[in-house]
């Protein structure tokens, strides 16, 4: 089925299919930032976080099942579901605790130090020591989230900076969170269908929030607001988010998968400007500026120094 013919009449379709799925997964992922807040704002961090996870493993589950996985899922669930905690659980959770105090576009951008993390996470874990481009790329990124951090730029009204504070340290906390995933996957899940690890880690992170979430759970009924924002966070975000993301991986390779990252800040600076009122200001653009250009440093996407042609 594979000929040297049919791939390559095939590769201008796949390549604009990939283009289409990148776009699509940065619109996802940075829209989870907008209804992280209008979830977190009712329902509360916690509660918020569980129910995310919860309705993604409902959503995924089925279609596990249905592609012939479980087998699989039943072989590696244990694994999967710790797995989950790091990958889902706890950033879900920092991420919506972060959000009571800073403005959904502002977390996007502290998200993008991800993959400077998992960088970080591999060179502790793995022994890949970062070359120059690498370390470099480190040294800027963490530089401009300090310059984030020194200013109270999207802070909600009446938030301290004593709050930002602690709200920057979560994300960072979820970042280093998915760092840690990235890793124990490489780890411990090498050669698992990215469907089932996925659907074991919406389990897991089910299982871990639970408890938490019922002992939290609001009061007063949330409104049909924000149970319609859970609800799209769960399905669209996370669940329909990480088959496009897997898909992604295959057709476009991980490190053009990687390049999201880049987008979901401006998908959500849009949707907080447009839905929710955010101020976006000249100090939050120009950190976010700085901020990226560590990133792509950092995971080798761009590298400093002239590039050497290979012999022949």
């Amino acid at each position: 089925m594979t000929t040297t013919n049919n791939s390559t009449v095939a590769a201008p379709a796949n390549a604009t299919s990939w283009v289409v799925d990148l776009v699509l997964l940065g619109a996802l992922w940075g829209a989870s930032f907008l209804f992280m807040r209008i979830g977190a704002a009712e329902f509360g961090a916690l509660p918020t976080a569980a129910v995310r996870v919860a309705i993604a493993a409902l959503f995924l589950l089925p279609i596990a099942l249905l592609r012939g996985q479980g087998p699989m899922l039943a072989k590696h669930w244990k694994t999967s579901c710790v797995v989950g905690v790091f990958n889902s659980g706890m950033p879900f959770a920092l991420f919506c605790f972060a959000l009571l105090t800073i403005n959904s576009g502002l977390a996007a951008v502290l998200n993008a130090t991800t993959p400077m993390f998992g960088a970080l996470v591999a060179w502790a874990w793995f022994r890949e020591r970062p070359n120059g481009s690498r370390l470099v790329g480190l040294v800027i990124g963490f530089a401009g989230v300090a310059m984030l951090a020194s200013r109270s730029a999207g802070l909600h009204a009446g938030a301290s900076g004593h709050a930002a504070l602690w709200a920057v340290l979560a994300c960072l906390g979820a970042c280093l969170c998915y760092g840690i995933s990235a890793s124990a996957t490489r780890r411990h899940l090498s050669g698992v269908p990215a469907l089932t690890t996925a659907t074991g880690s919406q389990i897991g992170a089910t299982a871990f929030l639970a408890l938490p979430a019922i002992w939290l759970w609001p009061a007063q009924m949330p409104s049909l607001r924000a149970w319609l924002a859970l609800l799209a966070l769960g399905i669209a975000c996370t669940g329909v988010a990480y088959i496009l993301f897997f898909r992604l991986i295959e057709r476009a390779g991980p490190a053009r998968a990687l390049t999201v990252t880049f987008l979901v800040p401006v998908f959500a600076l849009f949707y907080g400007a447009v839905f929710l009122n955010e101020s976006i200001t000249q100090w939050m653009l120009t950190c976010a500026v700085v901020i990226v250009c560590g990133v792509a440093l950092s995971t080798g996407i761009v590298k400093l120094g002239p590039t050497r042609k290979a012999a022949t």
